[in-house]
């Protein structure tokens, strides 16, 4: 297995697209998987289209799920951070995706990104992992 970390700073950012750097991890290598995993229990990986409003209808929809209000029992750090906690059972810390001849076997709209609500710690690790096929 091959594997790296990917250090990020999302700032405020929800969404941090990472599929370039996805891409170049696994570009010259053969055929396998590649699993994106996030090391924190407040952000999730997940394969979305971006640029086309899909950010701020998932920032909606997370509000709709999972408010940004003091009703949580984990209540430490800013307003909705208990709400950042719960986050992962919805989207997913690891996602794996296919790679064919050292590219990635996205859709035709699909970005790999990093979701990321938690403003109290906009310091990430991505860790990549190739395994070959």
């Amino acid at each position: 297995m091959d594997t790296t970390v990917l250090q990020l700073h999302t700032g405020q950012t929800l969404v941090t697209d990472i599929t370039s750097e996805v891409a170049n991890f696994v570009s010259g290598k053969n055929d396998g998987l590649v699993n994106i995993f996030v090391p924190h229990a407040t952000a999730g990986v997940a394969l979305i289209e971006t640029g086309s409003g899909t950010e701020p209808d998932l920032a909606d929809a997370l509000e709709r799920i999972l408010p940004v209000e003091d009703i949580y029992r984990h209540q430490h750090g800013s307003l909705g951070h208990g709400r950042d906690h719960v986050l992962p059972a919805f989207v997913s810390p690891s996602i794996s995706i296919p790679v064919i001849d050292g590219r990635l076997a996205l859709g035709t709209w699909q970005s790999a990104v990093l979701i990321d609500p938690n403003g109290d710690n906009p310091d990430r690790k991505v860790r990549l992992s190739f395994l070959p096929g």
